[in-house]
């Protein structure tokens, strides 16, 4: 169901914004519910509990805030949060020392890229206190050479040497009873069709050169080929591109922030529609800054309970390459976790572009 708009800024006066601000920062704090009482005790509000009590009516009248029982206080609603978010969040610096934590971790990682981007996804779990997420670029460079190796049996690593001097590797199955000579004659078809072709024009020639040469290469080295390019991106062959997950142990930590095991395991299954959630963080391209998904904004969350923060890393033309991000549940210390977010996909776009250390 779609959530309604989130009232203007304009709409509410500063009695109102600073007991909804209260009331958002203590449950992004504790989870708990937030009464009148309560707030009328804080220091420097100097109003009753009575009067506290009806501009906290005001605001659920807004949409803004929900009470979870009868008798409780009251909690910001996905519509609260979205406000919160946009109008009240005052954001601030990473501090030094976390910005130093996270230029020396991933440049530990070393050159390649799949190293710094899943050392980025540790980091952002760690620092963050949710799930670490970041999508791979794409490949652009074009293949410069192929080689297929057997490792043991049913099994090969796939080679592939770029343009760019990248080098990547992939293991891959073979299929049974390969006979002797498939995976030179698989790595030689390779390098005389799809040479200077990137993986996805390589993917697509592959496609349509299958179906024409399937009868003029024996059956087990076509499968071999076949593999190697579609399986060869990770984890969503139709993207090209993989996704890194690192930190799912951190959503259980916080019995409050997930609810319950029922809804962790929902945010489990979310995490595993990898197409969708890297489409999700493609979101994120839109725009050349943080962006911030609460609840039922994105249909991939809608049943979770969750909140995803995602930035962009480009390379020296400013073109968007990949995207990295933190998920959690809607009650993360988004003050904290959007420049984190932020400040790790400058470093990571640095790094991976050879810009090392540049601000």
């Amino acid at each position: 169901m779609a959530q309604p708009p989130a009232p203007d800024l304009t709409s509410l006066d500063a009695r109102a914004r600073e007991i909804f601000r209260e009331i958002v920062e203590s449950y992004l704090t504790t989870g708990e519910p937030v009464g009148s009482r309560t707030l009328s005790k804080l220091g420097g509000m100097g109003l009753s509990a009575a009067s506290i009590r009806n501009t906290m009516a005001d605001l659920a009248s807004l949409g803004l805030l929900q009470a979870p029982h009868a008798m409780a206080g009251r909690l910001p609603t996905q519509v609260g949060l979205r406000f919160f978010v946009d109008s009240l969040l005052q954001l601030g610096d990473v501090p030094p020392d976390e910005k130093r934590e996270i230029e020396a971790r991933i440049a530990q990682a070393g050159s390649n890229p799949q190293d710094v981007l899943g050392a980025a996804s540790d980091l952002l779990s760690g620092l963050a206190g949710g799930a670490g997420l970041v999508v791979t670029p794409q490949r652009d460079a074009p293949v410069r050479h192929a080689e297929i190796v057997g490792i043991g049996p049913g099994q090969a690593l796939l080679v592939l040497v770029f343009e760019d001097n990248q080098i990547e590797n992939r293991v891959i199955t073979t299929p049974p009873e390969m006979p002797p000579g498939a995976l030179a004659e698989a790595a030689n078809y390779l390098n005389a069709r799809f040479k200077g072709r990137t993986l996805n024009e390589a993917r697509v020639a592959a496609a349509e050169a299958l179906q024409r040469d399937r009868a003029e290469l024996d059956a087990a080295a076509a499968k071999l080929v076949e593999s190697g390019l579609v399986e060869w991106s990770g984890e969503d062959p139709m993207l090209g591109r993989s996704l890194i997950v690192r930190g799912r142990g951190n959503l259980l930590k916080d019995q409050q922030a997930i609810a319950d095991l029922e809804r962790a395991r929902q945010l489990f299954d979310d995490l595993e529609k990898t197409r969708e959630l890297i489409q999700v963080l493609d979101l994120a391209k839109s725009a050349e800054t943080v962006r911030v998904f609460i609840g039922s904004e994105n249909p991939l969350f809608s049943l979770s309970g969750s909140s995803l923060i995602v930035a962009p890393y480009m390379n020296a033309e400013r073109k968007v390459v990949g995207a990295l991000g933190v998920i959690g549940p809607t009650r993360l210390n988004y003050a904290r976790v959007i420049p984190v977010v932020d400040y790790t996909a400058r470093v990571v776009g640095r790094v991976l572009d050879g810009r090392g250390g540049e601000r």
